[in-house]
């Protein structure tokens, strides 16, 4: 599909065809904009990006796949001139970081009117990469800078956590921080509680999300 000059081109990936096709009649009533696409899941983003290299996908975070996060990653790595603008109806705080963190140049609730919307895939295209949209609730916004109470790990939990998050064993842990492989358990126990995770992997997904720990390069 051609794109004239001075067209914004956008592919749209949503699991929810009336949604998706929603979008694209949204955005064609605007003549600067052109709809190149759509797709379904997490494979369809990145074949129609790489593809058709758009100026901008938007893309759901319940698509099937291997998840919003992965697959935004590797769609800011793969195609950097490409922006990324998550659409979603979810608005956890640590959602939103994570996917900021990993490329996203927008993350916008599915609340948004039609005008906001286009302002919005308009203003990541002409900054060129160099602001960041958020349309979330405030609440939201509050937390991303102050995580809520029961997200603070102690300093010693943040030791903890962060060996963990290098593939060390309860045992390894204990030694390197001269405490019993109980005691580590113990902490483990308390951060799972206080980030609400059920797992260690878990636990240091929701942490990293947090910017409570630094993240690891896969």
């Amino acid at each position: 599909m051609n794109v004239g000059p001075g067209t914004i081109s956008v592919v749209l990936v949503d699991d929810h065809a009336l949604f998706r096709e929603g979008v694209a009649e949204l955005l064609a009533s605007d003549p600067t904009f052109q709809v190149v696409a759509q797709g379904a899941d997490s494979a369809e983003a990145l074949a129609l990006v790489a593809k058709h290299r758009p100026d901008v996908v938007l893309v759901d975070v319940e698509m099937p796949g291997p998840g919003a996060p992965a697959t935004v990653r590797r769609l800011h790595q793969e195609h950097p001139d490409t922006r990324v603008i998550v659409l979603t109806m979810h608005d956890k705080p640590e959602l939103v970081r994570e996917l900021l963190d990993q490329g996203a140049s927008a993350f916008l609730v599915k609340e948004i009117t039609r005008l906001e919307l286009i302002a919005a895939v308009r203003s990541v295209v002409t900054s060129r990469g160099n602001v960041v949209l958020l349309s979330v609730p405030r609440r939201t916004v509050n937390q991303l800078d102050n995580p809520p109470p029961n997200m603070v790990l102690s300093t010693r939990e943040l030791e903890v956590l962060q060996l963990a998050a290098l593939a060390m064993s309860n045992a390894q842990i204990g030694k390197r921080l001269l405490i019993t492989e109980g005691t580590v358990k113990r902490h483990l126990t308390n951060i799972y509680a206080k980030l609400g995770a059920n797992s260690r992997v878990d636990a240091i997904r929701k942490a990293t999300a947090a910017r409570l720990i630094p993240g690891i390069d896969s």
